[in-house]
């Protein structure tokens, strides 16, 4: 179980005690991210979006009691927001579109709240959080050129499996297995990333 970074816990300590600072770096520092969260889920639909995230942070400070720190703060807002996104569609009587994303893969979110956790560790955190980004990236690069179209197409451009077969000219099927293996080879390289960026991070304080 990953527990919460210490950041996460001072900044939820310091709005339980009613700073007014401190709520405003909780919102400035969760809406972008959570409404990336939210955006492909909610078929990409911008005001939708925002609603939901508006409405989850506002439910996440006043259930702040309830955050137990088992997990990084942004992994129980997006299940805060999962929830909104789910009553979003209820609501107006729909079901939800499937979006099979690569951060919901339990290895990839574990990966990413354990790189989340070093760095807030690290008292140069702030500059290496914006590396993060880089470090997918630099994963997608890597891949071969098909499964990084593939990964683009169906988790950045929201582009149905039907469509890239399309692009790939390859049949259904074909296009599902795939995206399987891209997303496959994704983890496999993201993991291989972050333990090198943290080996040589060792060496360097040696």
């Amino acid at each position: 179980m990953i527990e919460a970074a210490t950041d996460d816990r001072e900044l939820v300590r310091r709005m339980l005690a009613g700073e007014e600072e401190a709520f405003d770096l909780f919102f400035r520092g969760h809406f972008a991210r959570l409404y990336r969260f939210a955006l492909p889920r909610l078929n990409q639909d911008a005001d939708a979006a925002e609603e939901v995230v508006q409405v989850a942070l506002c439910k996440a400070v006043s259930g702040l009691k309830g955050y137990r720190f088992e997990s990084a703060l942004f992994t129980w807002l997006c299940a805060i927001c999962r929830h909104e996104i789910a009553a979003h569609y209820e609501r107006r009587g729909r079901r939800p579109e499937p979006a099979e994303l690569i951060e919901d893969s339990p290895d990839v979110r574990a990966a990413l709240d354990s790189l989340a956790a070093t760095l807030a560790q690290d008292p140069e955190s702030q500059l290496h959080r914006r590396d993060v980004a880089r470090l997918v990236q630099v994963t997608l690069d890597a891949l071969p050129r098909a499964y990084g179209d593939a990964l683009e197409w169906k988790y950045v451009q929201g582009l149905p499996v039907k469509e890239i077969a399309a692009r790939l000219n390859l049949g259904l099927k074909a296009a599902e297995s795939l995206l399987t293996r891209a997303r496959q080879a994704f983890r496999d390289g993201f993991s291989a990333v972050t333990r090198s960026r943290s080996e040589c991070g060792s060496m360097t304080h040696e």
